[in-house]
């Protein structure tokens, strides 16, 4: 893994996330991936709907 640059709106760089940094967030991704989602809400498989179900209208 390389260092990641990070930079803000304006083009000024903002900060410098380490390898030592990364590989810490992997090692915690990898325990728990939920802790990372965007919208924080655990995803659920949809529903399985059954054939004979009338269509709701």
């Amino acid at each position: 893994m390389n260092e990641v640059k990070v930079f803000d709106g304006s083009g000024k760089l903002k900060e410098v996330i380490s390898v030592e940094e990364l590989n810490v967030r992997s090692e915690k991704q990898l325990e728990s991936p939920y802790l990372f989602l965007k919208n924080k809400k655990i995803r659920r498989p949809p529903a399985k709907s059954s054939e004979n179900q009338a269509p709701k209208i």
